[in-house]
């Protein structure tokens, strides 16, 4: 081992979104958006730490990890209430994470894990699989090749930083790690989390991209990439699953940024800020929190130029009258 390098190939498609990316990135930064208001920032990190969650099975809404990591009381499975705030603890020192240290990763696993494993920020023991309806679809390498495989990982990614391009050293770790399976839990929630800090080294923008609501949104898709690499042994069609995933968070975040520098009615303007990124309101509760008796004058000054101009979205809408109707600032 120790000159082991990950197989793979870069075609002109993974290229093109490469570029694609950096623009995007380079609009972001220009925006100076996610450095400026901190709600915004907040917002996405809630939101990746959920998605991520989320994907592992942990059944707590938005609006409960929210008020989990904002220190209200929530009832809820305490397993689940403690992966959110170990998660959250992990995502806030991303700044402080060297990602190429091994030593680093176990003691991040150690937090994203404190008190829900017995074998919290330590490689696994035991042999592990992935299922799928009760049918094993993968065997992971034995424990007792993990240390040297992990290794062998670090060392690419150390004498290649600067020579391969981050969007795809990322993508290319992150398969691999999953492969490995280091731990005997949090193997996915890890990956990600590692997935944005190297993207966070190139682009500290990166810090608040919450780019794991996007694979949470096509998480089978996530699945059958990982499921395709495994049976061609390269991880090509991870890579450019993942390339495609950053490039349309990207679109949701210049689409956030735009929200927020809306410079048409005060009216509209009110609104927004009364709303939270993904929640969704009631006409009423809205009403409420702008302090407004009048329906009509709401629906004429503040809600129909909202949704006209694709700043909120109705979440029935082929049924603009429903009694269930609500709206979610995009």
């Amino acid at each position: 081992m120790g000159k082991y390098s990950p197989p793979y190939t870069i075609t002109d498609q993974m290229l093109g979104i490469v570029s694609d990316i950096s623009e995007k990135v380079g609009r972001i930064t220009g925006y100076r958006e996610l450095e400026s208001r901190p709600h915004l920032r907040k917002n996405n990190r809630i939101r990746s730490v959920h998605s991520s969650l989320k994907i592992e099975a942990n059944s707590l809404s938005l609006t409960e990890v929210r008020d989990v990591i904002n220190g209200h009381l929530v009832l809820g499975d305490q397993k689940e209430i403690h992966e959110v705030k170990n998660a959250y603890s992990a995502y806030e020192i991303i700044p402080e994470i060297d990602p190429m240290s091994v030593r680093n990763l176990k003691k991040i696993h150690g937090i994203m894990t404190e008190n829900i494993i017995t074998e919290s920020g330590k490689f696994r023991k035991g042999a592990e699989g992935v299922f799928s309806g009760g049918k094993c679809i993968f065997i992971a390498p034995p424990p007792e090749l993990v240390p040297d495989l992990i290794n062998d990982l670090f060392r690419w990614m150390k004498k290649n930083e600067g020579i391969v391009h981050p969007l795809i050293m990322a993508a290319v770790f992150h398969y691999e790690f999953v492969f490995i399976h280091p731990f005997s839990d949090g193997n996915g929630r890890m990956a990600r989390l590692w997935h944005t800090v190297l993207l966070y080294r190139w682009r500290n923008i990166f810090e608040y991209i919450p780019l794991e609501s996007q694979i949470e949104k096509y998480q089978q898709e996530y699945y059958d990439a990982i499921s395709k690499c495994h049976a061609k042994g390269n991880s090509d069609a991870f890579i450019l699953f993942m390339l495609k995933t950053i490039s349309n968070v990207l679109d949701e975040v210049i689409s956030q940024s735009s929200i927020s520098a809306f410079s048409g009615s005060e009216y509209v303007k009110k609104l927004l800020e009364c709303m939270e990124y993904d929640v969704p309101y009631t006409a009423s509760a809205l009403m409420n929190m702008l302090g407004m008796k009048s329906r009509d004058s709401f629906r004429k000054n503040y809600l129909t130029p909202a949704l006209d101009a694709g700043l909120i979205e109705m979440t029935i809408p082929d049924k603009p009258s429903s009694r269930n109707q609500r709206y979610v600032k995009r």
